[in-house]
């Protein structure tokens, strides 16, 4: 019956427009929740008649869809702390609940977040205050991130970070930038023996010193040219100040690139050597091969030390290239460090963490020595509106979704990662409010359409009087 039809399409159209308020509300009061996505009705018509000569007409009435619009940004909002994250462009940030620490985990287990404030619980655990846990990926101890599976979760770990963290940053190459005095290899010079400390870390953070000292040699008789040749004799104080490297040094006199090292065989390393009467002997025990000074690489300038202080005992030196003045030099003037530098630090305490727009997470320590830590990658999905809302603004994979990928933040269709700020609420109020009147004055017409018929229908039961 026609008539019934229309109280059927006006209750339709209630509920419809009450699911309209639901979200609405819901809209409302999440304006200020971070990382918040609102939530829209959409209105779709039911079609009972077909027929279009029918002679009558059925309502079908109305019903309401709702969605979640997760693929809208919010705008991010600074904040204080560095662990406050947010994401700008496409992406969401791995997390796990806090129940599913320590258990097997999956696919099914992973969540997915906009926005977080990341705090540490006592054992050191990055989390929400919610109980989210952020993933990512461990570096190794050179902070470098390995390859990882970017379609499984399996190899993402819940990030600790321990306040009492300590760490040592080796020393892995140094800058011998030393001028040696042209007068010291004239005839009737001192032929005094100058020598410079350089200070290296070992893998434990111990601080160890390699002992360099400059032999002159002096020309046979007087009237002879000065020879601007060098025995340099390289000590390390973590092999009980055994020699480690021996080589004779040959500077140019020439009127350009005079003072600089004079040709690729200008440097050539010797295995035993007595000077004043004093023999030295490498003793390195290392393997290149065992008690032998490691080869000079005129292409880069350098040579390979072993040393025993660090871990792999390696130690790039440069020494300077043939006809380069950035590193060892010989000109009138006096004996003097030019540019001695180095990596490396010694044992240092966690001062800070931060995250950049890599999602590379780095300590600081009080030494000034930083390091790469984790990389929290971002997940992406074909369709972020299929996604599963769940509470405390997470989201979970659906079949409506599409399957999920691991992207280095800033690659592919991904945004970066920022530090310092917090997504804010997608909602509009000014024009949740408008919606609101809308919708008041819609679920206001359906009432009355349901009051209209029942004045119909009261009309039809006094017929029969």
């Amino acid at each position: 019956m026609t008539i019934s039809s229309s109280l059927n399409a006006g209750v339709a159209g209630l509920n419809a427009n009450a699911t309209k308020l639901a979200t609405i509300a819901d809209n409302i009061a999440n304006s200020g929740t971070y990382g918040y996505k609102r939530a829209d009705a959409d209105f779709e018509s039911m079609v009972i008649t077909q027929s279009a000569n029918g002679g009558s007409y059925a309502a079908g009435g109305v019903r309401a869809n709702t969605i979640r619009r997760v693929e809208e940004w919010g705008a991010p909002v600074s904040t204080a702390s560095a662990l406050d994250i947010a994401i700008s462009g496409r992406g969401m940030l791995p997390v796990i609940r806090e129940t599913s620490l320590g258990a097997s985990s999956g696919n099914e287990a992973l969540l997915m977040t906009r926005t977080g404030s990341f705090a540490t619980d006592p054992s050191g655990v990055l989390k929400t205050d919610t109980g989210l846990v952020l993933l990512g990926w461990p570096a190794t101890a050179d902070g470098t991130i390995p390859t990882m599976s970017r379609d499984s979760i399996a190899q993402l770990e819940p990030v600790v970070i321990a306040a009492n963290q300590t760490a040592a940053d080796p020393t892995t190459r140094i800058n011998l930038g030393v001028n040696l005095p042209a007068e010291e290899t004239k005839y009737g010079a001192s032929g005094r023996v100058l020598t410079v400390s350089v200070e290296y870390f070992g893998n434990l953070g111990t601080s160890e010193t390699l002992s360099v000292s400059y032999h002159p040699t002096l020309p046979a008789a007087a009237g002879d040219p000065p020879t601007n040749n060098w025995t340099m004799v390289i000590r390390d104080s973590a092999n009980a100040d055994k020699v480690i490297g021996i080589y004779t040094m040959q500077f140019s006199d020439a009127r350009s690139g005079g003072g600089t090292i004079l040709d690729d065989t200008a440097i050539t390393p010797l295995n035993t050597v007595t000077l004043d009467g004093t023999t030295y002997t490498v003793e390195n025990a290392g393997s290149t091969p065992p008690d032998s000074s490691p080869a000079y690489d005129p292409l880069t300038g350098g040579i390979v030390l072993e040393v025993a202080g660090n871990a792999d005992n390696k130690i790039a030196m440069t020494l300077g290239k043939p006809g380069s003045a950035n590193a060892m030099t010989q000109v009138s003037g006096d004996f003097a460090q030019t540019g001695i530098t180095k990596d490396g630090s010694p044992v240092g305490n966690l001062t800070g963490v931060e995250i950049d727009d890599g999602g590379f997470m780095r300590a600081t320590y009080d030494t000034g020595f930083t390091r790469v830590i984790y990389q929290v990658p971002l997940v992406d999905v074909p369709n972020y509106n299929g996604l599963t809302a769940l509470n405390n603004q997470t989201f979970a994979i659906s079949p409506d979704s599409g399957n999920f990928y691991l992207w280095d933040a800033g690659d592919g269709p991904t945004g970066d990662v920022l530090g310092y700020a917090r997504e804010g609420s997608t909602t509009d109020v000014a024009t949740e409010l408008t919606n609101l009147i809308q919708t008041q004055r819609a679920y206001s017409s359906n009432a009355k359409i349901i009051q209209t018929v029942d004045e119909m229908l009261q009309e039809t039961t006094n017929l029969k009087r």
